[in-house]
């Protein structure tokens, strides 16, 4: 792969933008049979849904996991209000076609018995790498979900503290929010899978930023076609991920939807709000070195990782300087 492309589409991703507030959400659901309990074809879905408001934004993760993933709002408030009455709406719609949702990080049912269902070359070519490291990529494909909470990243310095502060605060939050831990939670399924495109550890905050994803995406074993970088960055799964104007925060479990508005205006606040980024960046720098570690103290459960998460939260909802956007947000409602 051509390093001076593969650089310049990098510096893409981190170009930042300007500074607005927006929040945005890809909401992830396991879907099965009522009465078998078994998978559900994405077919059947889609025309249980066909004619619902909200179907432009329906999409679907390998296994038939149901995602949304709404326009972006322009707070937290606004944010939950629409996922909590497209849920409801989605819900509604399948259980009269006798599909069940379940708000689940990690599916009951084995991998092996829920089968691919999005079989393109690139999916194809994805199992097979995974399938060469373990048996944690087929579960990640098809049998986990996530809410992911995407937003605005602004150019410049203040850019590269929110960049820092993600990562460094990822693993504490992900450990505050967690409705998984063990061997088998979604975030233990994610450390297993491939360590060459998750990065759950300090190399992309070491040095240049552009320079170490460059080095991260260079690392990892490629499975799109040869010499198409745009697909190869495609094939990266860290943590938070770059995305030119926005960043997307994909390391929580699937929540329910009444608790993204509590998450989201803990992110909102963390990433906009200028005197609670300076310090949460405080709180989180002794974490710098050791993030390997601290993701898998995360993914089970450790008592201290999920207390300084819970600090980090509190020092958020607490954070007196709040932009416009955030005046009179609620609580977890």
């Amino acid at each position: 792969m051509e390093t001076e492309e593969l650089r310049r589409q990098v510096s893409e991703l981190f170009s930042g933008g300007p500074r607005s507030t927006r929040i945005g959400v890809e909401h992830e659901l396991i879907a099965s049979d009522v009465m078998t309990g078994t998978a559900v074809s994405i077919e059947r879905v889609r025309a249980a849904t066909a004619h619902a408001a909200y179907s432009p934004y329906l999409g679907f993760e390998p296994g038939g996991q149901v995602e949304l993933s709404l326009p972006v709002a322009s707070d937290p408030t606004t944010l939950a209000r629409d996922l909590t009455a497209a849920v409801a709406a989605l819900r509604t719609d399948c259980a009269a076609a006798g599909i069940r949702l379940r708000c689940q990080p990690v599916d009951s049912r084995t991998a092996g018995s829920v089968p691919l269902q999005l079989t393109s070359p690139r999916y194809l070519a994805m199992q097979n790498r995974f399938d060469s490291i373990g048996p944690a990529g087929r579960r990640m494909m098809r049998s986990t979900a996530s809410t992911q909470l995407c937003l605005d990243w602004w150019s410049g310095d203040v850019g590269l503290d929110q960049w820092r502060l993600l990562n460094l605060a990822g693993p504490l939050l992900a450990a505050a929010f967690a409705r998984s831990t063990g061997a088998d939670s979604r975030l233990a399924t994610w450390l297993a899978v491939d360590p060459t495109r998750t990065a759950f550890d300090d190399r992309l905050i070491l040095g240049d930023p552009v320079a170490a994803y460059a080095d991260f995406a260079a690392g990892a074993v490629p499975f799109a076609e040869a010499g198409d970088v745009a697909q190869h960055l495609t094939t990266l799964f860290p943590p938070v991920r770059p995305r030119g104007r926005y960043l997307e925060v994909r390391f929580l479990d699937v929540q329910p939807a009444t608790t993204v508005a509590l998450i989201a205006k803990v992110l909102s606040t963390l990433m906009y709000d200028g005197e609670c980024r300076t310090r949460a960046l405080a709180f989180v720098a002794d974490d710098a070195g050791r993030l390997a570690d601290r993701w898998a103290q995360a993914a089970h459960g450790d008592a201290r990782v999920i207390a300084r998460g819970s600090e980090l939260v509190d020092l958020a909802l607490s954070s007196g300087q709040r932009p416009k956007v955030l005046a009179g947000v609620g609580g977890a409602a």
